[in-house]
Order: C-alpha cells, then structure tokens, then sequence
C-alpha cells in the first residue's frame, strides 16, 4: 500500500474531540502515513481549549502551518497530498469551499484538492441543517468531496463519550482509504 499524505484542517465547530482522536489515530497509523500536514483556525485553537480543557494540540509531531500560510506545500496541487480530511468542519468553511473563496490556508488547500480530484472529506457538524448548508454540501459534493456529517454510531455498544466518537473518526479513516480495526457491523473484530 503506497504511503498517504493527507491534510487535517481543523475549524471552529464544536467538536474538538473528533479532531483530537484523529490525530491520535493518525499517529497509530504511522507506517500508512507518509506526511500529516496541520492546519488550525484561530476558533478550533479556542474551541479546543474550551471543550476539552487543554492544548494538547502543541503535543503532536505533526507539521503544523499557519491559517495564512500559503507556503505550506498543500497550497500547490504539486505537492500531491491524497486526501485532505475537516474535523470539524464549520458551517462557514464549508460555504467558502462550496463558492470558491480561498481566502486561508483552509479553504485554499480544500480547493487545492477538489481540483486535482482528490479526496476531500468534509466532517460537518452542526445542525439542524439550512437550506443553505444543504446547498452547499450539495455543491462541494457535486465537485468531489465527501460529507460525512459527524453523527455517531451506536451499535459498537460505546461506553464513553471518546468511544462514541471514535465511531465516526474510525468511518473518516475508512474512507481516507486507511487500514485499521474496528467495529463492522455484523462482523467479528480483528
């Protein structure tokens, strides 16, 4: 299996757990991975903080770049990152990708990928839903990316909340196209 390099951008959406077990599992992932690239609002630093009452953030040995730093080498589709994964992913993002305003390294590194024809996976949360974030999930959709609302599963049986997270950073990694164990529905765990 050739080796991945994906984005993680993360927003301001409430939801910083599902940011934090991706990394976690990204960093299991190792010999999957080639580069994990990082990028995070000034909002996820702060919702981070709030919600999960700490900045662990600084701890990972990712690369982490700047939300306005159009250096970073996913800026360019010749950098040939596969996959570019939000979690969370904000209301406000996604309709900057949804209408083309690549106005951070978020939104222009979601474009990047979009037109290479990459994979983008979107993890929007937030809800109920207008007809204007249906719209655009319907148009990032229609140009490639995923939306993967961050809705739970429940027929692992989760006993605590970082489980019933993990249902839905397990299904982003499946469809980042990674290899790892986890609950299948009607299947025995390996």
């Amino acid at each position: 299996m050739k080796k991945k390099k994906i984005i993680v951008a993360v927003t301001g959406a409430s939801g910083s757990i599902y940011a934090k077990l991706l990394l976690d599992n990204l960093q299991k992932l190792a010999d999957q991975v080639e580069k994990v690239g990082v990028v995070m609002s000034d909002n996820a630093k702060e919702v981070w903080r709030f919600e999960l009452e700490n900045t662990d953030y600084e701890q990972y040995s990712f690369d982490f770049y700047q939300k306005m730093d159009f250096n970073a080498p996913f800026a360019s589709g010749s950098a040939k990152f596969d996959t570019m994964i939000i979690i969370p992913c904000s209301m406000g993002t996604l309709g900057r990708i949804a209408h083309g305003i690549s106005n951070d390294l978020i939104s222009r590194a979601a474009d990047v990928i979009l037109k290479e024809r990459r994979k983008l996976i979107a993890v929007v949360r937030d809800t109920p839903f207008s007809l204007i974030h249906i719209n655009n999930m319907k148009t990032v959709t229609e140009a490639g990316g995923i939306i993967c609302p961050a809705n739970p599963s429940f027929y692992s049986i989760p006993k605590s909340i970082e489980e019933v997270a993990q249902t839905v950073v397990s299904r982003v990694i499946d469809l980042a196209g990674l290899e790892q164990d986890s609950y299948r529905w009607n299947e025995e765990n390996s």
